[in-house]
């Protein structure tokens, strides 16, 4: 494919056409996501958001570069949430002459895709590659696993759950707490932190469960819902995504078990719609962003998510996407160049704002710098909900918000930089 492209740009330029056709070739990048399999509805929310943020940068005429407007367009690589499969879809688009890799639901990926691109770009310095990471949170990969040529816009799981904390810590009715998760690096960093900051901020609830279950596998979740009514938990804990959370949810909703949800994603992909009016004042999730946040930017912003995507299934809007979209637009303008070093150099520094929601990357680790927001899901039309969610009925308001200088935490990394 590349080759091809290159002998019919090299035609044009023998010809009366001149080179402005190979000037504007779009600048492609690479989306390694899982986009089938029991978890790909998680994908496909991720390339939605992915492909509604090129589509507005391109509305402005594109990224200027060398002088000439440069569409960008997304190439899906379905990883089937496997770490092989997103390294074999790495290597394909990298000789697909691709040099910008975004992924995000699955950190044991984004940890393999960190490892790979590393060695692939001391390897090949010619043909180095950037990675955004856009949804993987294992608090690792901007600590002792970071790397230059990786970028965090999502908060890491500390963070998220730092903020959920802040509600849960005077939340009295909460005495005992049942804490499951997927078992994966991911969902073990969730439920250790969860420990840790109980241990800390609400010392006198018990913790009457703590299990991990595979990753997107459990079709029937009635057996983990059955033991945590049993446990007497007031609440549950979790940082499952996908249908992994919705099933756990629905199968807690099917057993009459009448605590709250602490999630870290609890606002979509089908859980309000699961739990109707059980759910309400009792699913807590934390985000940089709601389509419930006041003011009428994010409003209009959100309106025109749904005019994009107006089916309810496809109502999951990402904000942090939308920012590291801008965040590489920003970046590519002011390199002057697709090269992945000149290119992370300028993403380190980058500030960014979307419908008043703003944000800046911290060159110390790579690790994207935003508020959070802390929500509760209520009815459509009550105070603070004027949009609800996936057509369900009901939405979430915000409860709390943390400045980014709030939500900010410290860090372990020792950034190597290349030295050319």
């Amino acid at each position: 494919m590349v080759v091809q492209l290159r002998k019919w740009c090299a035609a044009l330029v023998l010809g009366l056409a001149p080179v402005l056709a190979c000037a504007q070739a779009p600048v492609r990048i690479a989306l390694i996501e899982t986009l089938s399999g029991p978890l790909a509805n998680g994908g496909e929310a991720a390339f939605r958001n992915l492909v509604w943020a090129t589509e507005r940068v391109n509305a402005r005429g594109g990224v200027k570069l060398a002088g000439s407007p440069r569409n960008l367009q997304m190439v899906r690589y379905d990883s089937k949430g496997q770490s092989e499969e997103a390294l074999a879809a790495l290597r394909a688009a990298i000789d697909d002459g691709i040099r910008i890799v975004m992924q995000g639901n699955s950190s044991a990926v984004a940890a393999a895709l960190i490892d790979a691109i590393g060695k692939h770009n001391e390897r090949e310095p010619d043909k180095r590659v950037v990675f955004l990471n856009y949804a993987a949170v294992d608090p690792v990969l901007t600590n002792e696993r970071c790397s230059f040529w990786h970028f965090r816009f999502d908060a890491h799981a500390d963070m998220r759950m730092a903020a959920l904390m802040q509600v849960l810590r005077e939340d009295r009715s909460v005495q005992r707490i049942y804490l499951i998760g997927q078992d994966y690096s991911f969902g073990q960093a969730v439920l250790r932190e969860g420990r840790r900051q109980l241990a800390l901020l609400r010392p006198d609830v018990q913790i009457a469960g703590d299990e991990l279950h595979p990753l997107g596998r459990v079709k029937d979740f009635i057996p983990y819902a059955t033991k945590i009514k049993a446990s007497g938990a007031q609440a549950v804990l979790t940082g499952n995504f996908g249908n992994d959370l919705t099933l756990l949810v629905k199968a807690a909703r099917d057993i009459g078990f009448e605590g709250k949800f602490y999630t870290f994603y609890g606002n979509a992909l089908g859980v309000p719609g699961v739990l109707g009016e059980a759910g309400v004042g009792k699913v807590v999730a934390v985000a940089e962003w709601f389509p419930n946040v006041s003011g009428e930017q994010a409003q209009a912003f959100y309106r025109s998510f749904r005019q994009r995507f107006p089916r309810p299934q496809d109502d999951y809007v990402h904000m942090r996407m939308q920012l590291m979209m801008e965040a590489l637009a920003q970046a590519m303008e002011k390199a002057g160049s697709l090269e992945a070093a000149a290119l992370a150099q300028q993403l380190e520094r980058v500030e960014v704002i979307v419908a008043g929601h703003a944000g800046s990357m911290r060159a110390a680790d790579h690790q994207f710098q935003q508020p959070l927001r802390v929500v509760l899901m209520d009815r459509q039309g009550t105070p603070g909900v004027g949009f609800d969610a996936e057509g369900s009925g009901y939405g979430f308001r915000v409860i709390r918000t943390l400045a980014a200088e709030q939500a900010e935490q410290t860090h372990s990394c020792k950034m190597q930089r290349p030295l050319r």
